[in-house]
């Protein structure tokens, strides 16, 4: 049987969740001080967005800029953010990412694969699990209602179930062959909305395919921002927060934070540069070079947004953006 990286037990997540603060209490800092705090060497972290769409880009970058190491890794969909980790394994910089939960990584989508997370992947030096996204969707889910698992039709017959830590059962109501699927509690989670007020009331638009599930599953949840609203507009739309501020540790105002992703009705991914990533890739020595200039060369996020053209760039996808909203 494949490893289970995280525990299921949903006794022992709950006691974790106990520690929260109920209040309202203003959890608003700096990416690096949340990563800092809340990130520790071996944790297992999960991303939220899909693809390339509302990815926590800023958090990702601080975690390689502060050597994090040993961590596991949910690949939910994860594209750059994936590839940005990735980055993490380089020869004397150390092992950022040590085992995976894998149903989509090391590829762009259309924009083709990532070399160098590729590399790290056959180099044998990531333990990796596959799942399909359905079934690690099933993992946030079952640990979003606080229980070991979820019962599920999904992997029955297939090599994936197989090579995997889920397990076949037996419905004690109809005698039906169903497959159990074990929670996931990541340890840290980050997440990038459109709008969160300082105690970490959060609303986003466009598909939110796991996040929901995922802020309630994460023992610890960061979550970056296009902007910070006031506690009194987040109530007055109350019905539009998808993440409650029960949920939240750290709120961090990062215009601009899923670049080079996309930011749905904010701004277009910048394929200049995910082409520039990947170019990069191909050869280490010049991927080593790129890193130095855009991550660990730099101070913050800000400045990458600057090393990438600045306010300038970012004003042209969030035009184009615009027009594609007005189908042009």
């Amino acid at each position: 049987m494949a490893t289970l990286f995280t525990s299921p037990a949903s006794n022992a997540a709950r006691a974790a969740f106990a520690q929260k603060p109920r209040g309202l209490v203003d959890k608003v800092t700096t990416v690096a001080e949340a990563v800092a705090r809340l990130v520790r060497d071996g944790d297992y972290v999960a991303t939220g967005g899909f693809g390339c769409d509302r990815i926590p880009t800023a958090v990702c970058h601080e975690i390689l800029r502060q050597r994090k190491q040993k961590l596991g890794f949910a690949g939910h969909t994860t594209t750059h953010d994936f590839q940005v980790l990735c980055a993490g394994n380089l020869t004397g910089r150390g092992a950022t990412l040590a085992r995976v939960d894998a149903a989509y990584i090391v590829g762009l989508e259309a924009r083709g694969l990532s070399a160098h997370a590729r590399r790290v992947m056959e180099s044998g030096t990531v333990e990796v699990v596959e799942w399909s996204n359905y079934a690690l969707a099933l993992r946030y889910a079952a640990a979003a209602m606080g229980v070991p698992f979820v019962p599920a039709r999904s992997l029955l017959g297939t090599d994936t179930l197989r090579h995997s830590p889920a397990k076949e059962i037996t419905c004690p109501f109809t005698g039906e062959k169903l497959v159990a699927v074990p929670a996931l509690y990541p340890d840290v989670a980050a997440i990038h909305v459109h709008e969160a007020d300082r105690y970490g009331n959060c609303r986003f638009t466009g598909t939110s395919v796991a996040d929901v599930d995922l802020a309630r599953a994460a023992k610890k949840l960061i979550v970056t921002c296009e902007r910070l609203v006031p506690h009194e507009e987040m109530r007055r739309d109350a019905h539009r927060t998808q993440i409650p501020f029960l949920c939240v540790d750290a709120v961090c105002e990062v215009p601009f934070g899923s670049y080079p992703g996309n930011m749905p009705g904010e701004y277009f991914s910048d394929e200049d540069h995910l082409k520039a990533w990947l170019e990069a890739e191909k050869d280490p020595a010049a991927f080593e070079q790129f890193l130095e200039d855009h991550i660990f060369g730099v101070p913050d996020f800000g400045a990458y947004l600057e090393q990438c053209g600045g306010l300038k760039r970012m004003q042209e996808l969030r035009h184009r953006e615009l027009l594609l909203h007005m189908g042009k």
